[in-house]
């Protein structure tokens, strides 16, 4: 069955949806949940697909918050002449969302055309420069506000009202969150399938090998780098609805980028569900811990982590595949 791959994680996201709303008390750690898995689906599509280590993907989320926070602070003009309150949060969702990618893919594409020739550390190093350049430029030229940050709950309050605001910062950025988390998921699914494919798992296993056999390997690595960096453009406009301010050191940074990675190796890199299943799986980890044990939960989560990750060292995608050897198994679970 062509599809059969997308059965079990599209069930997952069913699940967690009804949880979301069946029991709105959950609300909160459901919320928590689809963040990380939008992180980890989308950031796979370029680590899981290519094997480089992108350091600085946390930028292109803090320019998707500023594309959000951005088109809501400019946007007073144009939309309190719209009566119909729910056309105006989706123009606001759509109009902040093509922004925030815009940014993002600008960024990736002439990041993506330069850095990408480098490989290992020295595309790592590179990234991270990037993402703290960007930050210490909003802060040292004042650029969008700069060090001061962009608070939008006023301005959402103006245009909504107080409970449209709140809606805005629950429903609307939940149903957000997981969206996005299906999209990557499928485009995952869509390229793993697919003659690009085939080519990043090519460049991931030799990349030499790979352009001997005439693959193009910059134009594939830009691709997906462009892709992920889409989504991570997305799923930044969605937080910015969901914590309605953003501030460059926050924003930029880095340990979004080492938890996504930490999401695909627990699921497994380069899986259609493997993130989906990191995401949960650390999401519960660090949020039961935070009400647990507040103020000393990373120090027990980093050794757990360790331990899952040893235990699992294909991630848990692929101890499922070791186990169930079946050919049935490896089908649907990819």
């Amino acid at each position: 069955m062509k599809y059969g791959p997308l059965i079990t994680p599209l069930i997952l996201y069913m699940i967690l949806i009804s949880i979301r709303y069946i029991n709105p008390q959950l609300s909160q750690l459901t919320s928590y949940i689809a963040f990380y898995v939008a992180l980890g689906q989308a950031f796979n599509i370029f680590l899981g697909l290519t094997g480089y280590v992108d350091f600085g993907y946390v930028a292109f989320m803090a320019l998707g918050m500023y594309g959000m926070a951005l088109t809501t602070v400019n946007i007073h003009n144009i939309l309190v002449g719209v009566i119909d309150q729910h056309l105006r949060i989706y123009l606001l969702v759509i109009m902040g969302t093509l922004l925030g990618i815009s940014f993002a893919v600008i960024l990736a594409s002439i990041v993506g055309s330069i850095a990408l020739r480098l490989r290992g550390a020295y595309f790592a190093i590179a990234t991270i420069g990037v993402n703290e350049g960007f930050r210490y430029l909003i802060e040292g030229s004042g650029m969008w506000r700069g060090s001061e940050g962009i608070i939008i709950a006023k301005d959402l309050i103006e245009l909504y009202g107080y409970e449209g605001m709140t809606y805005i910062s629950t429903e609307v950025a939940d149903l957000m969150l997981i969206t996005i988390g299906i999209i990557a998921m499928l485009i995952t699914y869509v390229i793993i399938t697919s003659k690009m494919g085939y080519a990043l798992a090519a460049l991931r296993d030799d990349e030499d090998t790979a352009k001997i056999f005439g693959i193009n390997t910059t134009k594939y690595k830009v691709f997906a780098f462009i892709i992920s960096a889409a989504l991570a453009g997305m799923l930044g406009a969605a937080k910015m609805l969901k914590d309605q301010a953003v501030f460059p050191p926050q924003a930029f940074s880095i340990m979004y980028t080492v938890e996504a990675i930490v999401v695909v190796i627990l699921g497994g890199i380069g899986t259609v569900i493997g993130p989906l299943i990191g995401g949960v799986l650390y999401s519960l980890l660090k949020y039961y811990l935070t009400v647990i044990i507040p103020g000393i939960q990373l120090l027990l989560l980093a050794p757990i982590l360790i331990i899952v990750i040893l235990a699992f060292p294909s991630g848990i995608v692929g101890f499922i595949k070791k186990v169930f050897k079946s050919n049935r198994v490896k089908r649907l679970v990819i």
